[in-house]
């Protein structure tokens, strides 16, 4: 069988390239920023939104794991919702997402959100005309209540371009470990590619905002937009270096010691194989 010849990247695109040590001194630089962002969230009760947005492939995951990678998932919580059930159909549109809203110290990261109806449903036919522009209209007012309400509310919309979605539609397709990123309406979007373009001009158009504007992240070089993103989230939300308590590791009390180890000896362990 035939070996698959890779197309040789120019100069310019590898120049182009973040270094890999680069990326990760400068991701561990963030991430430390992050870690000092949750103490104060924490310490001073904020409440805290972070929608993700964006065509299939455009590296929404990616960039929500290099945020919660080092942080606290108590504190950051991260919400990606499966498709609603006939109750959830049943409720009021914005229902199953406010229930997950955050309190006191929390910030919360929504993996895809209540702009599913401005996006996969509005394209897809899964709600009406009436039910997306009834949205778009409707939209807006609620955000306002949200951030009214005291909720830091930050929006991004990750644009990947067709040559690079295409790109990673295709490595889905050939490389197991990624195919069960690949759901039911991803190879449509693929056809459908300016429906979404469309339908996503009309949602920048009316919920695009003051008190909730959307922020676009250019997302085909997935390491720049992650540190992107990052630095940006950093600079949205006011916070302060909390001074720390001095740390100091007691000493094991041995008190009532006994041999625990010997105990164990009865029970089944996992084989060393490594």
């Amino acid at each position: 069988m035939a070996g698959k010849h890779k197309k040789k990247k120019n100069k310019s695109e590898e120049s182009s390239k973040l270094d890999g040590k680069q990326y990760e001194l400068e991701l561990r630089r963030l991430q430390a920023e992050l870690c000092t962002l949750q103490a104060w969230v924490k310490a001073k009760g904020l409440r805290v939104i972070i929608v993700f947005e964006g065509r299939d492939g455009a590296g929404k995951g990616g960039t929500i794991r290099a945020i919660t990678e080092r942080v606290s998932p108590r504190i950051f919580r991260l919400v990606a919702l499966p498709a609603p059930s006939d109750r959830e159909k049943s409720q009021m549109y914005m229902q199953r997402y406010m229930q997950h809203f955050p309190a006191a110290g929390e910030i919360v990261i929504f993996d895809r959100s209540w702009y599913n109806r401005a996006g996969v449903e509005h394209v897809m036919g899964f709600c009406t005309k009436a039910q997306h522009q009834h949205f778009l209209e409707l939209c807006p007012e609620i955000e306002k209540y949200i951030v009214d309400g005291g909720i830091i509310l930050l929006k991004y919309w990750l644009e990947v371009s067709n040559k690079e979605q295409e790109r990673r539609f295709q490595a889905r397709i050939e490389d197991p470990l990624r195919q069960w990123k690949l759901s039911p309406v991803d190879l449509p979007s693929r056809e459908r590619w300016y429906e979404y373009s469309r339908a996503r001009d009309l949602m920048l158009d009316a919920t695009d905002t003051k008190h909730a504007p959307w922020y676009i992240l250019h997302s085909d070089d997935k390491k720049r937009a992650r540190l992107n993103c990052i630095s940006h989230l950093l600079s949205q939300i006011p916070y302060e270096k909390l001074p720390k308590n001095e740390i100091e590791l007691p000493n094991r009390s041995e008190h009532d010691a006994y041999d625990d180890q010997d105990t164990l000896k009865k029970r089944k362990f996992v084989p060393e194989k490594y």
